[in-house]
């Protein structure tokens, strides 16, 4: 877990990275660093993530 950063802060930051393929992996990952997965609900939000991550993708 990184000091002074949310789960949806970090979420956010893991989606951008291009490392991962969907939410669920952005998810599971936020989970393994030890932030709580269940601030990471929603429709918009999902929405949200999966463009990021859509967006950040190697193509």
């Amino acid at each position: 877990m990184k000091p002074n950063i949310t789960a949806l802060e970090r979420a956010f930051e893991l989606a951008k990275s291009g490392k991962f393929t969907s939410v669920t992996e952005v998810k599971q990952a936020i989970a393994r660093e030890g932030y709580s997965a269940s601030q990471l609900e929603g429709p918009m939000l999902a929405r949200q993530l999966r463009a990021l991550v859509k967006a950040s993708s190697p193509e």
